[in-house]
């Protein structure tokens, strides 16, 4: 799904056609796309690992996945594949990626408040209350400790 949602969704809708920005904002993106990129493929691989599963509903992990990037943010691959498409849209120069950022970004956080985080809490009951109380949903904390 990232693949799309990150990938072709932004192809099909710039054809990765460059509109010349800034140099600035050039180095900016691809910066940004090759953080979100390797933020998304550890956090995919903590599912397979940690969770013994993946992020699929169909396919769900047997264990709640708190480590790595999980120990700061709730949803490090949500906020990875946003970074990935906010690349593109710097790395492009192309506003139309932004529009589709905002799109992505609500229904996101439509999808998280409303399925994810009920079907998680029925799944892992109190640990995921605990994990919910400590680690906040989108903005990540400074550290891994509690802090």
């Amino acid at each position: 799904m990232p693949g799309v949602v990150a990938g072709l969704v932004p192809y099909l809708l710039t054809n990765w056609d460059a509109a010349d920005p800034p140099a600035a904002l050039v180095v900016i993106g691809v910066l940004l796309v090759a953080v979100g990129a390797i933020v998304l493929l550890q956090a995919f691989a903590r599912f397979v690992l940690e969770g013994i599963g993946t992020p699929a509903p169909m396919a769900p992990t047997e264990r709640l996945v708190i480590g790595g990037a999980y120990r700061f943010v709730r949803n490090p691959m949500y906020i990875a594949v946003g970074s990935v498409i906010l690349g593109q849209a710097l790395l492009l120069g192309r506003p139309v990626l932004l529009a589709y950022l905002a799109g992505f970004a609500i229904a996101v956080a439509a999808f998280v408040r409303l399925y994810e985080e009920p079907t998680l809490e029925a799944r892992y009951g109190a640990e995921y209350v605990t994990y919910c109380e400590t680690v906040p949903r989108w903005w990540p904390r400074r550290s891994g400790d509690g802090s």
